[in-house]
């Protein structure tokens, strides 16, 4: 008798979609890939509809980034073994290469999730006082993204603030006294309609970018049909865009090793400062950080030398979270913004 043929195994489903094959969304895109040129920015804040590819294009930059090398059994991602913090008490020291990580941030998280607190089975097991990891320890040399950051509660802004500011995480309670580093890019993302960010967290991002869902049937269609085809065949349909994951890759990679090079006249910082004034942005942070992102700009398109043309294209994603209300103005953001470059950068 015929034995029955056995049903195919189902493919392994891959960790991301590929980042070049999203469609549209390009100021998005762009913003995501400043921070892997440089990590300091400050991370980006993504306002728009639900459904947009927002934590799609976080996963799937992560994802097309190269694997860090990092301790085998640290906790946090320590790059070399004198690194490893005494409390993890590791045993295997070896380098290995760990995919970029990229760690959600869920709302209503309890604050020992997010900071790391005392080993209740340990200590109730051995009776040790010892330290689980948090989120932020997880995080660390990666991204820490956070869905409808708006309604995130604020005892948790707090903790994310300090630690944006100092880059390690510090926790004294429970009579543990820990410290570790805690360096991730911050990405946000929410709709505008369901509450507004705290101004302390505002600041605290980089880039600040609006999605909104496509407009016109054949940008919908091919969403449609992209998504299909991964969903059908994800290896056959990743295996198509390899080739441009990879060369975006690279350009990202050559960017990182030219950004130290890239010089920045002083005549453009003086246009830096000028914007932030006319946005009315408080403090120094917007100018810094327009330079920031605009040498992470021309390093990755290959320029030597920042222009006003690298200083117009970040601005609207670097000034519009900072732009100050005016309420004898019912003009958008962006058309403010628009006006703004127009009169101070001709």
């Amino acid at each position: 008798m015929r034995e029955p043929a056995l049903a195919p195994r189902p493919q392994a489903r891959p960790a991301a979609y590929p980042f070049s094959a999203i469609v549209g969304q390009e100021e998005m895109k762009l913003a995501l890939v400043l921070t892997a040129v440089d990590p300091t920015l400050g991370g980006v804040l993504i306002f728009g509809d639900r459904g947009t590819g927002k934590s799609t294009a976080v996963r799937a930059l992560a994802a097309l980034l190269p694997p860090i090398e990092a301790v085998a059994g640290c906790p946090v991602n320590s790059p070399r073994p004198e690194m490893v913090p005494d409390w993890a008490r590791v045993a295997d020291l070896s380098l290995v290469m760990k995919p970029t990580p990229v760690v959600d941030l869920p709302l209503g998280v309890s604050e020992d999730r997010v900071v790391g607190a005392l080993d209740i089975e340990r200590a109730i097991s051995r009776g040790e006082k010892a330290y689980e990891p948090g989120l932020l320890a997880r995080a660390n040399r990666g991204y820490l993204y956070i869905d409808e950051v708006n309604l995130l509660e604020d005892h948790i802004v707090d903790l994310l603030l300090d630690v944006a500011q100092s880059g390690e995480n510090v926790v004294e309670r429970d009579g543990l006294s820990i410290r570790h580093p805690a360096r991730f890019v911050l990405v946000g993302s929410g709709n505008p309609e369901e509450g507004e960010l705290r101004p302390q967290l505002l600041d605290r991002f980089g880039l600040s970018v609006d999605v909104a869902t496509p407009k016109d049937p054949a940008t919908r269609v091919e969403v449609v049909l992209r998504r299909d085809a991964y969903d059908r065949d994800p290896l056959g349909f990743m295996g198509q865009w390899a080739a441009q994951d990879q060369a975006l890759c690279a350009a990202i990679l050559m960017a990182r090793g030219a950004l130290p090079r890239t010089e920045a006249p002083n005549t453009l910082i003086y246009d830096c400062a000028t914007l932030c004034l006319a946005v009315g942005s408080d403090g120094l942070r917007g100018e810094l950080t327009l330079l920031k992102a605009s040498r992470a700009l021309a390093a990755y398109q290959g320029a030597s030398k920042v222009t006003r043309d690298h200083l117009r294209q970040v601005a609207p994603m670097v000034l519009a979270h900072r732009l100050r209300r005016d309420p004898l103005d019912e003009a958008g953001q962006g058309v403010r913004i628009a006006r703004i470059l127009a009169e101070h950068l001709p």
